[in-house]
């Protein structure tokens, strides 16, 4: 009698020790999903994903359906270098089906796709994937670079405007590359520039955000932190970009995830681990940057932009907050 007296109270505190442990772990699990912002335009942005289902390409597929089912997501943005090792040869090239269409299967992956062009898309014929948006339901690419605005749910008709850019001819060492050369000499440098600042300065006041997506980043904590291609980007658009406050340029290549607020307005975010990572660092510009296989989410509303980074096992790794100012 005694000896249970005595386990009594120790039984008790492991039970209670077990409970608490329990409760605290699932608390974690909780506050490591997404955060629902609605009433709210949410979208996908991933990149550099196009391989045959490998490297984690189909576990990051799965979660960005989760993600995408649980958050309302109306469409996903694709920030280059789509299908590996070269691109497509046309819109009839196997990988549309090994690398995307097999891929990205949830039902709620199956609305509308805003892709543009890395520089692996140029090795083969780049313009092959502008006609597969005249097969396919939701691959939406009418041009090398486009603009289209999109309705802010829970707002007076206000919209955000997303610019998606062909950076590929602005990097001119490409021009002398016997693989790239021939399709980026197609490009005509002056009318995309000239196109840009048109859409960039469109007299519209329900345009409350404007985005620009281009594969090539202007800043970096990665391997690319001073390459060529960085600092030509970054001396060809980011004048353009201060000028007209662009409020955020989200790009990839970089085969990480990140987000960089340079001197100015415009927030700077990678996403280009949606398949291969490769390790990274940062800038003293940095606000986060991760080597993991994920994608980021935004949701955009008439006053703010709530951008989560959420890797392949759908943590939320990383949140900020754009707010007007």
């Amino acid at each position: 009698m005694k000896k249970t007296l005595f386990y009594l109270p120790v039984l008790f505190i492991a039970v209670a020790l077990l409970s608490f442990t329990f409760s605290t772990h699932h608390k974690n699990q909780a506050a490591d999903k997404p955060a629902a912002n609605t009433p709210a335009l949410n979208f996908i942005v991933m990149g550099d994903w196009g391989r045959n289902g490998e490297d984690h390409q189909k576990e990051v597929a799965r979660q960005m359906g989760k993600t995408a089912k649980e958050m309302g997501v109306s469409f996903v943005v694709s920030t280059g270098d789509n299908f590996y090792p070269s691109g497509v040869v046309s819109e009839f090239d196997p990988l549309w089906r090994y690398s995307f269409e097999d891929i990205y299967t949830d039902f709620s992956l199956q609305f509308d796709w805003y892709p543009i062009l890395g520089n692996h898309d140029y090795k083969s014929d780049p313009d092959a994937q502008v006609a597969y948006s005249k097969i396919s339901r939701r691959w939406k690419m009418p041009a090398r670079y486009y603009s289209k605005t999109f309705n802010i749910p829970g707002s007076n008709g206000q919209k955000v405007l997303i610019a998606f850019i062909d950076t590929n001819p602005l990097i001119k060492e490409f021009y002398s590359n016997t693989e790239y050369g021939p399709n980026v000499a197609s490009q005509d440098t002056l009318q995309q520039k000239r196109w840009l600042e048109e859409v960039l300065s469109t007299p519209d006041p329900d345009i409350q955000w404007k985005l620009v997506v281009g594969h090539h980043p202007m800043f970096s904590g990665g391997m690319r932190k001073e390459g060529y291609d960085t600092k030509a980007i970054r001396s060809t658009l980011k004048p353009l970009l201060d000028k007209h406050e662009a409020d955020a340029y989200i790009s990839g290549h970089e085969h990480d995830l990140q987000h960089i607020l340079p001197e100015g307005k415009t927030h700077h975010f990678i996403s280009g681990s949606a398949s291969e990572i490769r390790k990274t660092g940062k800038l003293p510009e940095s606000k986060f940057a991760a080597s993991e296989y994920g994608f980021m989410v935004f949701s955009v509303t008439k006053d703010a932009i709530l951008v989560q980074v959420i890797n392949d096992e759908g943590k939320v790794l990383y949140k900020t907050k754009l707010e007007k100012r």
